[in-house]
This record gives structure tokens, sequence and C-alpha cells, in this order.
């Protein structure tokens, strides 16, 4: 861990104490929290160890707990498989309350999906990766971070042209063109209005910009945010060095 995070953890956000029983519900971020992040978003596994860790948690919390991620739902089961987890996919725009449930996909409008071909042959293929989600658009530079700045310029631009109701985010090695209603904060208040969640107090984890909805839902309702690698500023109130200290943790609430 480095000098300047041992401070940020040690001095602002502390590792969190709290011992997970049944008054509490568990939401957990993917890339960067349970999974190190890759250069290319199919090139992370999950290990058998980390399945048996979920379904052990998912058991003790008599299934309050569930994935808020901005990939869709289908990848999540294709990453976990044969484990079938609640989840929230692309930021809400796809939900999944009980395991067993349908899920309706959320399609790519003409708009999106042109304004993906013009930064694919503005960027070019194989250094910045287009990731076209239905009506959200993800474009990863951790294999090109020279590029984020031009990407993030092209997806800020393209706001003018597009119908009122999106946004941009910036993250840690890519930007995203989310709807509005795509937020992590939005689909922690929808679980927690259902059964097993409902009554029980929020533990969020998540490493990124798009997380910072999901700490301030999390806060609002008491409950405990706790982001991985904590920048300087964060509305988490807890922070855990890395994806090896997240798991520790949560192995820790078995």
């Amino acid at each position: 861990m480095s000098e300047t995070l041992q401070k940020v953890i040690g001095e602002t956000l502390q590792r969190p104490q709290t011992v997970l029983t049944g008054e509490w519900a568990l939401f957990l971020d993917i890339d960067g929290t349970l999974l190190e992040h890759a250069e290319h978003p199919d090139a992370v596994s999950v290990s058998d160890e980390l399945r048996s860790l979920l379904q052990g948690l998912d058991h003790k919390l008599n299934g309050a707990l569930a994935v808020i991620t901005g990939r869709s739902v289908a990848a999540v089961d294709q990453l976990f498989q044969p484990l079938k987890l609640r989840a929230a996919g692309l930021y809400g725009l796809e939900h999944r309350l009980l395991p067993d449930d349908d899920v309706e996909v959320a399609g790519e409008p003409a708009d999106i999906a042109a304004l993906a071909d013009e930064i694919e042959a503005e960027l070019g293929r194989g250094q910045a990766y287009i990731e076209r989600k239905g009506r959200v658009l993800a474009i990863h530079t951790r294999a090109a971070p020279h590029l984020l700045p031009r990407a993030t310029q092209l997806v800020e631009q393209a706001l003018a042209s597009l119908p009122k109701g999106y946004r941009v985010v910036a993250g840690n090695a890519g930007v995203e063109l989310l709807p509005l209603e795509a937020a992590k904060g939005a689909a922690i208040r929808r679980f927690m209005g259902i059964a097993p969640f409902t009554g029980r107090r929020p533990v969020f984890l998540g490493d990124d910009t798009p997380d910072e909805n999901g700490f301030e839902a999390v806060n609002d309702a008491g409950g405990i945010s706790i982001r991985i690698k904590p920048p300087a500023h964060t509305t988490a109130r807890y922070g855990l060095a890395g994806v090896a200290e997240t798991l520790a943790w949560l192995r820790g609430q078995l």
C-alpha cells in the first residue's frame, strides 16, 4: 500500500469494523471491488473461492445481497455462472430482484449506436475499447490512458446533439455516457423497498466515481459506505486499500 493511501485510510477513512448480521443488507460493485481491473472487461475471471464467498454471504444474510454494477445482468451471469445473484445492471437500468426473475434487457437507441461508431472511428480500434451497453456507452482507456482526455471531450460534445436526459461520468480509466436514471443510488433504494432488504441497513462497497451516488444513498439510509482505494475526496465513510483487503473483510463476515 502506498504511503499516501495509508494516510487516507489511516487518518480519514477507517477500515469498517462492523460484523454483518441479519439487520444488514449488502450491495457490491464488481470491477475494482471484487475483481481487479483488467484492460478489457472480458479479461477478468471469477474464482470458485469468490463464488463460494458470495454464496455464503447471501445465505448468511437470507438473500439480502445484490451486485450493483455497470455491467449488464447477462454479463454478470456469464461471469459468475452457475451462481445467479440479485443484481442491478447498467447502473440500475436492468434489475433482477429475485435470482430466478427474467430481466428486461435495455436496448441500444440508434443515436447512441451512431455515436459509438463515430467514437470508435475517431479513437481507433485496438486502443480504447468502446463498450456498447444499450443506452449506456462506455469508453475504456486503461490500455491507452493518453486517450482519456479526447474520449471525454468527444462524449461531452455529443451531449448537445442527444435527447435530454443523459450525463457524462468520468471514471478512473474511462468515461461513460449514461441516462440520468442510471444511478447506483436509485438501484440500491429500489432493492431496499422489497423483501428481504426491507427494514435492514445497507452496506455498499465500490471503487469508482459512479459508486459515489450509491454511497450517498447508503449514508442517507444510515448505512455503511466503503470506497476501495479511496481518493482524497469521497462521500464514503470507510475505506479499504484494494481488492485483496475487500475480499479479506468479506471473508471475515462469514
